[in-house]
């Protein structure tokens, strides 16, 4: 139980790292290239993207323990959910927000690269951990 929990420290670590300095290289970007309206995307994207995959652990910890079949309605449920909240977020943010106070374009930018930034620290990270997976058993011939 202790080494599945250092698995998760490791795995959170090596994918927050390199999403925490895409994060301030696309804010540094976005406030060069667009201004204030574009430190308000990018900031946006980082709180979105940030807050999507960590729903993503804390349901991926949820489910340690279940059977494969609720663990399988679970993750759908939960990525249909985060889905749909996306989709509701992304509407209030282009039907109440003006473009000269959310830069629309640096907040694409920045999400698609924390995005990557993420996934691809959270494969490496996993890589390094080296776990093993049992592989089932072969089938017996009938005799």
């Amino acid at each position: 139980m202790a080494a599945q929990s250092n698995n998760e420290v490791q795995l959170l670590k090596g994918a927050l790292t390199p999403t925490l300095i895409v994060g301030l290289i696309a804010l540094i970007a976005a406030t060069v290239l667009r201004g204030q309206s574009g430190l308000i995307g990018a900031l946006l994207a980082q709180t979105v993207v940030l807050i999507y995959f960590i729903v993503h652990i804390l349901i991926s910890r949820i489910s340690r323990n279940l059977d494969p079949m609720s663990t399988m309605a679970l993750a759908l449920f939960s990525y249909f959910a985060k889905f749909l909240l996306l989709g509701a977020f992304l509407w209030a943010l282009t039907r109440y927000t003006s473009r000269d106070t959310i830069d629309r374009a640096s907040f694409g930018a920045s999400a698609i690269a924390l995005t990557f930034a993420w996934l691809g620290g959270e494969i490496a990270s996993y890589l390094k951990l080296k776990v093993h997976l049992p592989l089932p058993h072969e089938p017996q011939p009938p005799q």
